[in-house]
C-alpha cells in the first residue's frame, strides 16, 4: 500500500546544530510518509566572514550558551549523532548556494549534499564557509563541476535565498529549524512525536478535502 505524501517546508541552516537534530527527526517520517520536503535556505549570522570566527562573538551570553551547548548534548545522544558543536562559527551562504544548486541534480544528490555539510561542519569541524571544503562535499555527492560553480554564480540561486528570507519574515519565523505543515509552524528541535502528530494532522486534513 502507497505511503500517503506528505509535504512540508523547512527553514534551517548548515551551521546550526538544532537544524541538523531536526533534520534528522523530520527525515525519520519518511518511513511512514512520502515526504516531500522544500528546504528553505536561511542564513542565520550573514554578518559573519567566510574564513570563521570564534562563537563566542556572536554575542550569546555565556549561561545562555553553556545551557544550549547541554540541551544540544542532549539531543544529540538521542539521535546518536556524534555531534560536536565547532568552537568557530562561518558564514554559511555559500553552503546554502550549494544545497540550492544540488536540487536540480536529483534527490540523492541533493540529500547526500545535505547530510555532507552538516557532517562536516559539526563532526569533522570544517569550515564550510571555505570555497575548497565545499567543492570536497560537492565531489563526494556526485556534483558535477558546472553545477558547482553555477551555485556561486547564479542570480537566480542567490534570489532564491533572498526569497526565503522574504517568506521567512512574513511567517514571523524568528528561529530555526521552522517547520512548516500546511499552516501550522512548528520551531525548533522538537521531539519526533509533535512532528508525527503535526503530520498526521495535516495528513487527515488532506484526505478530508479530498473526499468533500
Amino acid at each position: 500500500m502507497a505511503k500517503p505524501e506528505l509535504r512540508v517546508s523547512v527553514f534551517s541552516d548548515y551551521i546550526c546544530p538544532f537544524c541538523y537534530i531536526g533534520s534528522r527527526r523530520l527525515l525519520r517520517l519518511g518511513e511512514r510518509y512520502e515526504l516531500r520536503v522544500n528546504w528553505c535556505g536561511l542564513e542565520i549570522h550573514p554578518e559573519t566572514p567566510a574564513a570563521g570566527m570564534p562563537v563566542a562573538k556572536l554575542g550569546y551570553e555565556p549561561e545562555r550558551w553553556n545551557q544550549m551547548m547541554v540541551e544540544l548534548a542532549h539531543l544529540a545522544q538521542e539521535e546518536r549523532l556524534a555531534l560536536q558543536a565547532p568552537g568557530f562559527t562561518t558564514n554559511s551562504r555559500r553552503a546554502l548556494l550549494l544545497a540550492e544548486a544540488a536540487k536540480q541534480a536529483g534527490r540523492d544528490r541533493f540529500y547526500a549534499v545535505h547530510e555532507g555539510l552538516f557532517d562536516a561542519y559539526f563532526r569533522q569541524r570544517k569550515n564550510i564557509g571555505d570555497e575548497r571544503e565545499l567543492r570536497r562535499i560537492a565531489v563526494g555527492a556526485g556534483l558535477a563541476q558546472e553545477l558547482v560553480d553555477q551555485a556561486w554564480a547564479s542570480e537566480a540561486l542567490s534570489e532564491r535565498l533572498a526569497f526565503n528570507l522574504r517568506s521567512a519574515r512574513a511567517l514571523g519565523i524568528s528561529g530555526t529549524p521552522a517547520f512548516v505543515f500546511g499552516r501550522r509552524l512548528l520551531v525548533g528541535a522538537l521531539p519526533l512525536a509533535q512532528l508525527e502528530q503535526a503530520a498526521a494532522e495535516l495528513v487527515a486534513a488532506a484526505g478530508t478535502r479530498q473526499q468533500d
